[in-house]
């Protein structure tokens, strides 16, 4: 076991700092999440050999969405950061307000969707600018297990996003 020894003074300043500038503390308070953390124990994502084949002479792409094998309750209710592409549903002038977050470019557009456990359906109230379907982007907010249907695809997970940047590891 390591055990770690704080000074005093540091301690101390960090407690001050958090209490003369509100919200400090908080800046980067959230959960990392990643697509395999959306998926049931023991289930491993599409291979990405899967995720390129379509079937153009059959029904449209959401009839070939794979059945969802169930979705994840750990972070219901917790604010997180989770990375992916943007799928539009709804605009306010020329940013986005609802939107599926896609863990791969070209889901539930060129290619068929996703499980629902690997599809997010994310609103703000800030609309996001997006550079298009080729932006990658971290969305930060609250996280839930929720089942949205829309006419791309059955959705798992519903999160209300405080903030929407670029990209970062």
């Amino acid at each position: 076991m390591v055990r770690r020894c704080l000074d005093r003074r540091a301690v101390l300043a960090g407690m001050a700092a958090t209490t003369l500038v509100p919200g400090i503390a908080q800046a980067e308070d959230y959960i990392n999440l990643g697509w395999d953390d959306l998926l049931p124990e023991n289930e491993t994502a599409i291979p990405d050999v899967l995720r390129q084949i379509i079937d153009h002479d059959s029904a449209p792409l959401s009839s070939q969405q794979p059945a969802s094998s169930g979705v994840r309750t750990d972070w219901n209710g917790q604010v997180v950061r989770l990375p992916g592409f943007i799928v539009p549903i709804n605009y306010k002038g020329t940013g986005v307000t609802a939107f599926i977050l896609v863990p791969y470019v070209g889901a539930c557009v060129h290619v068929p969707p996703p499980p629902a456990n690997q599809l997010v359906f994310v609103t703000t109230e800030d609309p996001y600018e997006s550079d298009g379907l080729f932006e990658p982007v971290n969305v930060i907010g609250m996280f839930g297990v929720s089942s949205i249907s829309t006419h791309l695809a059955e959705i798992g997970y519903a999160l209300s996003a405080d903030r929407i940047e670029p990209y970062r590891a």
